[in-house]
């Protein structure tokens, strides 16, 4: 890819067009050092064997979300999980001499282990939910900086690996454990090797949870690059950030971790409600733990259209963090009368729950289809945007599909 990328950046601009296949209208005011848009795209979508309806939000560092209608298996496919970078994914990687190394002030010795020896450990798979805090950020108004996510930063595959309380046990942490801090082989944008472009962690309690892992493969086969290999942190349920990618390090800390982004405002939002707009302090913001109840609708996709006295068959997933999902129901009506779904259980804890209706509509028309999820302890999804954070997180309103009747 660095290689192409050169390549065309060299190139002249009757090669950059033969490579399009069309001439590039205005090719005179294109800056200089700007690929074209679609070369950049090809790039993200064949490195790394994307679905061509994910959506490209950046590629410096890369992200990408699925659109609701792609995420309609069970298990998410590499092809249709989102992509969440900070930093650059590392090149070159070298399994064979890649080493796990455990230390912080709560280890009583450092400790480091290749793939291989972790790879001796007692595995375990499980479904596990992963959802970027920010998923929903382009609903909030005032507006949220950062990547503009809307419904798609949300999967749920199947990881397979060692529990981390295997590792810990094996190491042996001192009783002043409180946090759990990662650190990854993914470089800083600047290209300084002395800064972090990620290190966050998670207390010492979900980190000796069983299904808090260290991932070596993912639905079956080993870690797609832009999703961790050859080593990822996966803990279910809590924002994707605290399941670092392209691990090499984690440090058992005896204070709450202070790597990069888990200070200041990021992954926090305002301990109390604040007013939309508001400024809020670093001092009264809370880290982000346990997600919270949420749905998505799979089929149909937004838009669809249905001949009268049809039923519809409607279905999608629904998640709740640490919690399950308790019930799951749908309006036709901008949410003035819901209706029950059939919900499954939840294949293990903190895998997402399968959920489907069949609708009839009572005439033709343009109708809308609302999905609202409650958790166990009997909270809801919010039909419309729920309280307003200076940085665009933990958006679980109601998702909603158009449909035509005709």
């Amino acid at each position: 890819m660095s290689n192409r990328r050169d390549f065309i950046k060299k190139s002249s601009l009757a090669t950059i067009s033969s490579i399009l296949g069309v001439d590039i209208v205005f090719a005179k005011n294109l800056p200089k050092d700007v690929l074209p848009l679609l070369l950049q795209e090809e790039g993200f979508y064949t490195k790394f064997n994307k679905h061509k309806d994910m959506v490209i939000l950046n590629d410096r560092p890369w992200n990408a979300e699925a659109q609701a209608h792609i995420l309609d298996d069970e298990i998410t496919p590499s092809s249709k999980m989102f992509v969440r970078n900070n930093g650059l994914i590392p090149e070159n990687i070298d399994v064979d001499n890649w080493n796990l190394t455990i230390d912080g002030e709560s280890v009583n010795t450092p400790k480091s282990y290749t793939i291989s020896e972790l790879k001796k450990f007692p595995k375990h798979t499980y479904r596990l939910t992963l959802e970027c805090g920010g998923n929903g950020r382009s609903e909030f108004n005032p507006p949220a900086k950062g990547n503009q996510w809307s419904i798609g930063a949300v999967s749920c595959a199947e990881w397979t690996g060692v529990r981390l309380r295997d590792i810990l046990e094996d190491v042996g942490i001192n009783q002043d454990a409180v946090y759990i801090g990662y650190y990854g082989a993914d470089t800083h944008l600047s290209g300084n090797p002395e800064k972090n472009p990620i290190s966050r962690g998670m207390p010492i309690s979900k980190a000796l949870m069983d299904e808090t892992i260290i991932a070596y493969a993912m639905n079956g086969e080993n870690i797609p690059l832009a999703h961790g290999f050859p080593l990822r942190l996966v803990a279910g349920g809590w924002p994707a950030s605290v399941s670092g990618k392209w691990i090499n390090k984690l440090v058992v800390r005896n204070k709450i971790h202070d790597g990069a982004k888990m200070g200041g405002q990021s992954y926090r939002v305002p301990c109390t409600a604040v007013a939309p707009g508001s400024k809020v302090s670093d001092d009264q913001m809370c880290i982000i733990e346990s997600m919270p109840v949420k749905s998505l609708i799979t089929y149909p996709k937004s838009g669809a259209v249905i001949s009268e006295n049809r039923t519809l068959n409607v279905r999608g997933h629904a998640w709740a963090g640490e919690l399950k999902v308790n019930k799951m129901e749908y309006s036709i009506d901008f949410g003035s009368t819901w209706h029950r779904c059939e919900l499954k259980a939840p294949h293990n804890r903190l895998a997402w729950q399968r959920w489907s209706a069949n609708i009839n509509f009572p005439k033709k028309g343009y109708y809308e289809v609302w999905a609202r999820a409650t958790d166990t302890n009997g909270t809801m999804q919010p039909m419309v945007l729920p309280g307003w954070n200076p940085k665009g997180y933990l958006n679980n309103a109601c998702h909603r599909i158009a449909i035509k009747v005709n």
